[in-house]
């Protein structure tokens, strides 16, 4: 009742015509502007008018009717977004986490990355789209749901990045990602008993040739994937014999490794290296294997490549330690004790205020163990001479290098979590095209990293170290250029986009004070 306001007018009678005049102007004005030929006859603007009405004390459509219709529209959508913002705002634990995986808030911080990520969105659908729609591409909806899965499971970019492959290939890749997707999913559900775990773990490579197998477990698209996971095998029983083996074999020694570690803790600095090899070095050995049998690339890199993979195991372990010592029902724990028992009686204490520097001097030392495996990353990718093979694996060692720039003394890995911001992330897939870029791209974040350096800090010296080793490695190859893309901005950038964005704000705002003043002084009149 009080929202309607007559439990107050009713306590000044001489405003009840008013208030009721006022409300059913605005009432006619939103069903005239949802009737008008302008509006499109879609149910979507009979919502947002009828919202916008509520959101705004019922006076929205009323102050919106004179102005045209573009306009009126383009202000109503604008209004109920920035109301979605402070909504987001007052629930930030929640809601915040799931509109920072679409990347809007992070866009919104940053303008001038926002349509790079626009950009970004927009391709990898098109790829999507053109991909399962190729004659090469078998006219099933199992295709469909794997390169839609496919998109929802690699942030967008998976269809982008192999669509430049031949499509037997590309389709044996997108099989072997979510093959191993579900594999990963296994292991990470804490919920599931290690009896029931481990056998399905060890005998995975089998059930990818039975059509009617599923397994429930984890969460959102994850458990899309293994509720439906008879799609997969459908899609993977079409690939190519000599494609279908390589997978087995990925997924039967990946599945062994993770079943090993689901028994026995990383203990020691080198149960940490043959973890990180067995969920995801292996992967870099697969896929180059797979890239040789298609013909695309024939040097025996097997072991660079595992190096790659190892380093992006190791970054993605540090920056999801808080994810990961909070999960429900028991916690994961990947950080050896070789290094954190140096710090911490148990893992989970590193989170604590008390234990902060502590916690910072513990992660500083897994960033500089992290590093160590640089300079192979950077000998593999300067190998390859394919150019859609050299995007396909140049990304994601670019990714984690700004990852851990964004890590390395930052308390907040064991607070908030920290995470590259998606408008950054789009722009690293834009921009990294050629070796050159890669350089550059380490050149920088090691520069940034660098800056961050406290030579208090324990292993300071080890760190700077590993850092010059990794900007020596870029001045000798002879192709920086220093053009700091990804950190660095000279100057601020506005485009004719963001001035209509402000200037549709103030509109509001505008607006906003216009029904305060008029309401205002019509009680005024009335009251003399």
């Amino acid at each position: 009742m009080g929202r309607l306001g007559l439990v107050e007018a009713l306590k000044h009678p001489d405003e009840f015509h008013i208030l009721l005049k006022l409300k059913l102007a605005a009432r006619h004005a939103e069903k005239q502007i949802i009737t008008s030929p302008q509006v499109p006859d879609h149910p979507h603007w009979g919502f947002c008018y009828t919202l916008l009405r509520k959101c705004s004390n019922g006076v929205g459509a009323l102050l919106l009717q004179p102005f045209e219709p573009q306009l009126r529209n383009a202000v109503c959508i604008l209004y109920l977004v920035l109301r979605g913002l402070d909504t987001i705002e007052e629930h930030k634990n929640q809601k915040l986490a799931e509109m920072g995986r679409l990347g809007l808030v992070e866009a919104l911080k940053h303008p001038d990355e926002f349509h790079i990520l626009l950009k970004l969105k927009l391709a990898a659908r098109h790829a999507e789209k053109q991909i399962i729609t190729t004659p090469q591409v078998p006219d099933h909806p199992h295709w469909g749901f794997c390169y839609s899965l496919l998109r929802k499971c690699s942030n967008g970019v998976g269809a982008l990045l192999l669509q430049p492959f031949e499509p037997q290939f590309r389709n044996a890749v997108c099989i072997l990602y979510l093959v191993l997707r579900a594999l990963d999913t296994i292991e990470d559900d804490t919920s599931i008993p290690t009896e029931i775990k481990v056998p399905i773990l060890i005998s995975f490579h089998r059930h990818v040739y039975d059509r009617d197998w599923h397994f429930s477990c984890g969460t959102k698209d994850c458990k899309i994937l293994m509720d439906q996971f008879h799609h997969v095998s459908t899609a993977f029983s079409q690939l190519g014999k000599g494609y279908q083996e390589a997978i087995e074999d990925i997924t039967k020694r990946m599945g062994a490794g993770m079943a090993k570690f689901i028994c026995k803790e990383v203990e020691t600095m080198d149960d940490y290296e043959e973890y990180c090899h067995y969920v995801a070095g292996l992967v870099g050995t697969g896929l180059f294997k797979l890239f040789e049998a298609s013909g695309k690339q024939n040097l025996g890199l097997y072991n660079l490549s595992n190096e790659i993979g190892i380093f992006l195991q190791k970054t993605n372990i540090i920056r999801d330690y808080l994810e990961d010592i909070r999960e429900i029902p028991k916690p994961r724990m990947f950080w050896p004790c070789e290094i954190w028992r140096k710090y911490a009686n148990k893992l989970e204490d590193l989170q604590y205020e008390e234990n902060s520097v502590e916690a910072v001097q513990c992660l500083n030392e897994m960033v500089t163990d992290a590093l160590r495996h640089v300079e192979d990353c950077l000998k593999h990718l300067s190998a390859l001479k394919d150019n859609a093979v050299f995007r396909f694996c140049a990304i994601r060692p670019v990714l984690a290098i700004g990852t851990l720039a964004l890590c390395y003394n930052n308390i907040d890995v064991f607070k908030t979590g920290v995470k590259l911001r998606p408008g950054l992330a789009a722009k690293i897939y834009v921009q990294t095209r050629t070796i050159s870029d890669v350089y550059n791209a380490f050149f920088e974040f090691a520069s940034v990293m660098k800056s961050k350096v406290e030579m208090h800090d324990p292993h300071a010296f080890e760190t700077l170290s590993r850092l010059n080793t990794i900007q020596e490695i870029c001045r000798e190859s002879g192709l920086l250029n220093h053009r700091k893309f990804y950190i660095i901005r000279s100057e601020h950038r506005y485009n004719f986009a963001l001035i209509i964005v402000l200037f549709i704000v103030l509109f509001i705002v505008y607006a906003r004070l216009n029904a305060a003043l008029v309401y205002s002084v019509s009680r005024q009149e009335l009251v003399t």
